[in-house]
Formats: structure tokens, sequence, C-alpha cells
């Protein structure tokens, strides 16, 4: 249910496709594994530097698989080997995630698109949380990631009413940075991994790790640890050759340590 291909410039970038068709790529059990045990190849395998993760040009992903859930009881959800286990990974990835959205993003589609570092959509992609609309609450990051990307006041309005969001609406809130021709989309999210692919891959590890700490931290805390992560990269081969490679006007050559 996932395919994986090697694509970009440098050929270090990996194209994660979720590959459900006929059921709109809804996040079962299988398709949450495969996800997870292909990022985590990816993660550890040093020639990708960027991820992009998409869908079909119909749906990214149209939400939790329903008929598999219903299924299940509180004990199911609660444990530790519950039906969510391995639908985390995606955030504890430490490479950078561009999320490619066409169609439907919605429920856990839209969580899943969040948990990426950067959002782009397709001129037809449609985000939402309908959750309320069958009897329960986003369960992974919905209510805690909408009132963080864009403010309160929206994130109550998409979780109290279920109501969906158009790729021009979510980019107006802020929840997608830009939107393009569907058919154009996947080969933008490419473009745009190429160029964060040129710079070290350590230090856009680090990049990442301080920006998301804005959202988890208070001001002064999240002030510390750019300051700490700013000073660590003083101790790196990269850092030494950035700078000689800008005094020399010369490309850099990452040594990726």
């Amino acid at each position: 249910m996932i395919t994986l291909t090697r694509t970009g410039a440098a050929e270090n970038v990996a194209l994660i496709t979720l590959n459900r068709p006929t059921a709109l790529n809804a996040l079962c059990r299988q398709l949450m594994q495969e996800l997870s045990e292909t990022l985590l190849k990816v993660e550890h395998d040093s020639t990708y530097n960027v991820i992009v993760l998409t869908g079909s040009e119909k749906a990214f992903a149209a939400g939790a698989d329903i008929k598999e859930m219903a299924k299940l009881e509180f004990a199911d959800v609660f444990q530790k080997d519950d039906f969510f286990a391995n639908w985390d990974t995606l955030s504890h990835i430490t490479k950078p995630v561009i999320a490619a959205v066409n169609g439907f993003a919605l429920g856990g589609g839209t969580e899943l698109a969040l948990m990426c570092d950067i959002v782009y959509a397709g001129e037809n992609a449609v985000f939402g949380q309908p959750e309320v609309s069958i009897g329960t609450i986003p369960g992974l990051g919905g209510t805690q990631r909408w009132p963080r990307f864009t403010n309160k006041s929206i994130a109550m309005e998409i979780c109290l009413t279920g109501d969906r969001l158009s790729a021009q609406d979510a980019k107006e809130v802020g929840l997608v940075s830009k939107v393009f021709p569907t058919q154009q989309l996947i080969a933008e999210a490419v473009i745009l991994a190429d160029r964060i692919a040129k710079n070290s891959p350590l230090i856009v590890k680090t990049v990442k790790k301080s920006v998301n700490s804005a959202y988890e931290t208070s001001l002064n805390q999240g002030l510390e640890v750019e300051k700490h992560l700013f000073q660590s990269t003083f101790a790196t081969n990269d850092r030494r050759e950035g700078m000689a490679a800008f005094s020399e006007k010369r490309a850099a050559k990452w040594s990726g340590n």
C-alpha cells in the first residue's frame, strides 16, 4: 500500500506514495504499518536527504478506515499495541518531510499532513476534521496542531462542525504554504525538496529541530534551544566547510558531520 521512489536532481529525495486507490487511501493498519516501515527505512538511509509524502490526485488520504475502526472497543485503542501504534512515526522523523496534498485529506489524512514540515496543496485539495460527525474526536493531533498552525477560532470551527476547507482557504489560514495546479503539485514539491537537499543534511536536521521547538516550548525556552543548537554547529565540519566555501566563492562540499 506504499511505494517508494528515488527522485530529485541528485537522486536524494524519497517520494513516498500512499497507494490504496480503491479506498481513497483510507488509513488502515496495513497501510500505516507499511508507511512506518518505509519512513524508518528512509530515515536510516543516508542517501536520502528529504522526503516528499503524497497520495493520488483524487485523495491524499480520505481519513482513517472507519470500517476497520468501528469494530474497536476502548481496550483496543488504549493498549500499547493498539490501532494507532505506528501512526506517529512521521512526527519523529528527523529529515524534512514535505506533504504534497491532492484531493481529499480528511480526518487522519489532514492529521498526517500536519505531521509534515511543509504542506503544499493541489488546487483540488480538501482538508477537514469530520470526526465529530461520527461520534468521536480527532486522535492524531487534530485538536492540537490546528490551533498551533492556524488559531483557536479556526480550530474550534473546523473540529466542532466537521466543515471542510478548500486548498486556497487552507493557505489563507496558514495550514498550507503554497497551492499549485493538481498535476503540477508533485513536481513542485520535488523542486522544493531539491532546494533543501542542496544544504548540509546535518544542519538541515538541526534547523528542523530548532523550528519544531517553537511549538513545544515558551519563547524564552525556544530561544535557549536555538542558541545551543547554533553553538553546536561550530563543532561540525559542515559549518567550517560552509563558511570557507562562502569566503572562497565556491560551492560547499558537505560531509554530513
